[in-house]
């Protein structure tokens, strides 16, 4: 009987699955979604032996991968299927989203070797794009996350009809020389993300120029507040768009300069891990402190008209990026 025993032992096993010796998981990193592939049948195992963050059996078979998908990185219980997020400051924000997917034997005796593919995504909270070439109306970001994926994030910066933000304008922008002086009224929204994370505008400024850089700028939005009276900022930091509005214009002594470029420097705040709302404006210095970490969105503008006009005011974006190109147009009398 003994010996019936030990040739039963040294029988081969046989697997439901062939095993693969997989040490490694793809994943791609999305607005609003994680997704985890990792080679079907790694060590033995099978697809309802593996589970997400140990809690969730939602794993799916696709053609050679096990897919275990995040579909919300923020729902209403903070936490999807064991899903971890953690801030980290600095130079350089960041939210860093991380899970594991675990094997689960339930069985008296486990013949597998446990495994444990642990994953994340980064989510940069502010951005850099210099001379990106993309739509007038939308600045997509596309942020390399390492080995572990990408994190894409869009953000759109819109001229809308009037205080009310119903309706975007299409771009370009056209302001007639006359019009020199009157109200445009701009939107900033961070499309595809969870509504935890806040549109927070810190500072927009305006450029003769392509390059946020260049001295010759005047100033729209300083650390969240007006520059001047001119300037209204409508909502900030409330919800995934913010919106403001300044009175156009064009620069002086600038007669040979047919463009404009607004810039504005923009985070993305984790409205359930950090406070969000700006200080505010009367209790603090309005003093431009721009953050190199910040992105640029640009949008076009055309001034056209059959006279000279002038109006003293600048305008420029920071964050994500978008053009405004704002044409101004004049014949000499």
């Amino acid at each position: 009987m003994a010996a019936v025993g030990a040739l039963f032992f040294l029988l081969p096993v046989s697997w439901a699955c062939a095993p693969q010796k997989a040490d490694y998981v793809m994943v791609s990193c999305f607005p609003n979604a994680i997704i985890a592939n990792v080679p079907e049948c790694p060590y033995g195992w099978e697809i309802g032996q593996l589970s997400l963050g140990g809690v969730c059996y939602s794993g799916i078979n696709t053609p050679g991968f096990y897919r275990f998908t995040i579909p919300d990185l923020t729902p209403k219980n903070h936490s999807y299927c064991g899903t971890l997020s953690e801030y980290v400051g600095g130079k350089d924000p960041k939210y860093i989203f991380y899970n594991s997917i675990v094997s689960n034997d339930s069985s008296l005796t486990v013949r597998n070797q446990p495994v444990n593919y642990t994953f994340s995504c980064t989510y940069k909270a502010a951005y850099l794009v210099n001379n990106a070439v993309f739509s007038q109306r939308v600045a997509t970001v596309y942020v390399n996350n390492g080995s572990l994926g990408s994190f894409k994030s869009q953000l759109s910066m819109n001229v809308f009809t009037n205080s009310k933000f119903l309706y975007a304008k299409d771009a370009p922008y056209v302001i007639d020389t006359s019009e020199i002086g009157s109200e445009v009224f701009i939107g900033i929204e961070a499309k595809g993300l969870s509504n935890r994370f806040k549109v927070v505008i810190t500072n927009c400024w305006a450029t003769p120029t392509p390059y946020s850089t260049d001295r010759k700028r005047w100033s729209l939005i300083v650390n969240s507040c007006s520059s001047d009276n001119t300037v209204t900022i409508f909502e900030n930091a409330k919800d995934s768009r913010s919106m403001f509005k300044f009175n156009s214009f064009r620069f002086q002594r600038l007669e040979k300069v047919s463009t404009v470029w607004l810039h504005c420097e923009v985070q993305v705040c984790d409205g359930e891990k950090l406070f969000c709302q700006p200080t505010p404006c009367t209790s603090r210095s309005t003093k431009l402190q721009s953050d190199p970490s910040g992105g640029i969105l640009t949008m076009e503008f055309q001034i056209r008209g059959s006279s000279y006009f002038y109006i003293p005011c600048t305008f420029l974006c920071m964050l994500c990026m978008i053009l405004l190109n704002a044409i101004l147009g004049y014949t000499s009398l």
